[in-house]
C-alpha cells in the first residue's frame, strides 16, 4: 500500500539522510519527498512510501522515533498514487480550460490526487451567508455542485465561511482545506482523513493551502464567465465518478499496489 508520512526533523546536514536510511531499513520504499517548511532550525517533510500491507506501521514509527529530534506528525494512506508535482498544476489548468463541460468536474476529480486527499467538492455558498435569515434564523448552508468519486453519500458539508483560503478541522474530525473562486460564491473544498496507527491525520499545511488557492484562482481566470455554466453543468450531472484525467501518469502505475 501507499503511505504518506509527515515528519518534523532538525534542519541540519545529515538529518534527512538519517530519515531516508531508516525508512529503507524498516522496509519502506520512498517514491516521493516534499519539503513543506524550513523555519527556525526545523524542517517539515512529507514522504510517500510503498509499504507492505501485512507489515505493522508501528515498525516505521519505532525506527523514526529512535532518531534524535525526529517527530512523526501523521501517517495516512495516499490514494491514487504519489501526489502529483512538477508541472501537474499547469497541465490541470489547461485541461480545465479545454474541458467541454466547463472544467469544474475535471478540477474536482483531479485535486485529491494533487494533495494526497480523500475527496473534493465544488460548493456554492448563498449570497446571504453573512446575513441572518428571517426572524434571526441562520442563512442556508452551501450546496454541493459536484463531488469527486470518493466523497461520502450523503455529503454533509462543513461550514466553509469565512470565504478565504484556509485549513480547518471539521466536527467530524476530518481535515479540510477550502479555497474560494472569488465569484458566484463557488468554493473548492478538499478533505483528508483516515490516519494510520491511531495517529491523527495532519492538517493541510500552509503550503498546500497556498497551492490549492493558486490553482483555484488560475482556473477561475481561464473559466471567466463560464464558471457559472460549469457549476450548473456539474450540478446537473452530480454524482461521484472516478477521474478520467491522470494527474500523475507515473503515479498511476503505483495504484495497483494500494491493496497489495
Amino acid at each position: 500500500m501507499l503511505l504518506r508520512l509527515r515528519v518534523r526533523l532538525p534542519d541540519r546536514p545529515g538529518s534527512l539522510g538519517q530519515v531516508a536510511r531508516t525508512l529503507g531499513v524498516t522496509g519502506a520504499d520512498i517514491v516521493q519527498m516534499i519539503v513543506l517548511e524550513r523555519v527556525g532550525g526545523r524542517a517539515v517533510d512529507d514522504f510517500t512510501v510503498i509499504w507492505p500491507a501485512a507489515t505493522p506501521v508501528n515498525r516505521i514509527l519505532a525506527g523514526l522515533a529512535a532518531i534524535p529530534g525526529v517527530v512523526v506528525e501523521g501517517v495516512w494512506r495516499s490514494t491514487g498514487g504519489a501526489p502529483a508535482a512538477g508541472g501537474a498544476d499547469a497541465e490541470l489548468v489547461g485541461q480545465v480550460a479545454a474541458s467541454a463541460d466547463g472544467g469544474i468536474t475535471t478540477l474536482v476529480d483531479a485535486v485529491p490526487g494533487l494533495l494526497s486527499a480523500d475527496w473534493a467538492a465544488a460548493l456554492v455558498v448563498p449570497a446571504n451567508w453573512a446575513s441572518p435569515g428571517e426572524r434571526g434564523t441562520p442563512p442556508c448552508g452551501p450546496a454541493v455542485a459536484y463531488a469527486s468519486w470518493q466523497a461520502p453519500e450523503p455529503l454533509r458539508v462543513p461550514d466553509v465561511t469565512p470565504l478565504r483560503p484556509r485549513a480547518f478541522e471539521g466536527p467530524d474530525g476530518l481535515r479540510y482545506a477550502a479555497a474560494p473562486f472569488g465569484r458566484s460564491g463557488v468554493v473548492l473544498l478538499v478533505a483528508r482523513g483516515g490516519g494510520e496507527h491511531d495517529l491523527p491525520v495532519p492538517a493541510f499545511h500552509v503550503t498546500e493551502v497556498d497551492r490549492l488557492s493558486q490553482l483555484v484562482r488560475a482556473c477561475a481566470q481561464v473559466l471567466g464567465d463560464r464558471l457559472e455554466e460549469s457549476v450548473a453543468s456539474g450540478a446537473a450531472g452530480r454524482g461521484h465518478r472516478r477521474p478520467d484525467w491522470p494527474v500523475n501518469p507515473a503515479g498511476s502505475d503505483l495504484t495497483s499496489l494500494l491493496d497489495s
